[in-house]
């Protein structure tokens, strides 16, 4: 296969519809910032491409044809539309470490999303919920619009070996060995930091957890959706069920 061409395997095309759906759902749990922030997964059998979502149309509208696809440097190999350089530098600095933990990556700018990662304290250890995520969490502090490449390497360093990365003041991230972990990731980070503020917007004393219970349901929680999980392998049931409700509620994705 040529370096210039576009990939058009079978595998290359699930990717994309894959990634479509992620956009959809984006927009259907009210996480969009208009046109900004992007979502991207790995050209399968390639280490030197991935896809992402187009500048300028809105998460509703992406389906699989609409996919960019672009090289580690951000060169577009396929696809109409912009690029948001934004985006390269993030997505690009994941995909070019080749790792297998992040075949797909998940970034937003939600309302819950962006109030958590200005709290100087970040995600804290008041739910369950939160506890599912907490000890996976990384995080990147805020150095201007990303658009440097220098931040890269920083921004790698920082996310380590986890999956959860809020960028403060920024937003949020997660990545997957496909799109149905990094989705499910990125859903259950979301879902602590809107029930953090929940419950900080109540007024009333938080609840805090003893050390001992945080402890051991971090612990469960990697026993319930870690590598090795049965229960919640890689995101695959939830996966499922968000493309059900996505072929009843906003179909066309996967044109």
């Amino acid at each position: 296969m040529s370096t210039n061409s576009l990939t058009t395997t079978d595998a290359a095309w699930n990717a994309r519809v894959d990634l479509a759906a992620a956009c959809r759902l984006t927009h259907l749990y009210g996480w969009t910032d208009l046109l900004a922030t992007h979502i991207s997964i790995r050209v399968p059998d390639r280490n030197d491409r991935y896809f992402v979502n187009p500048l300028g149309s809105l998460f509703d509208e992406v389906d699989a044809s609409s996919i960019l696809e672009v090289d580690l440097d951000g060169n577009v190999i396929g696809g109409k539309g912009d690029l948001n350089p934004a985006g390269t530098i993030i997505h690009g600095a994941i995909h070019a470490t080749h790792s297998p933990q992040a075949e797909a990556v998940v970034h937003l700018h939600s309302r819950e999303g962006v109030a958590v990662s200005c709290q100087r304290d970040g995600l804290l250890p008041l739910t369950q919920m939160a506890l599912m995520v907490y000890a996976d969490v990384a995080y990147h502090d805020y150095h201007g619009v990303v658009l440097d490449k220098e931040e890269r390497a920083l921004l790698l360093h920082n996310l380590g070996n986890r999956h959860h990365l809020i960028l403060r003041n920024h937003g949020t991230l997660t990545i997957g060995r496909n799109m149905a972990e990094a989705f499910s990731r990125i859903w259950r980070l979301e879902r602590a930091c809107r029930f953090q503020l929940a419950a900080q917007s109540a007024g009333a004393p938080l609840q805090t957890l003893p050390q001992e219970v945080i402890d051991r349901t971090v612990k469960q929680a990697d026993d319930i959706m870690g590598d090795k999980s049965t229960f919640f392998p890689a995101g695959k049931r939830e996966w499922a069920a968000h493309l059900r409700r996505l072929d009843r509620e906003l179909p066309g994705f996967r044109i």
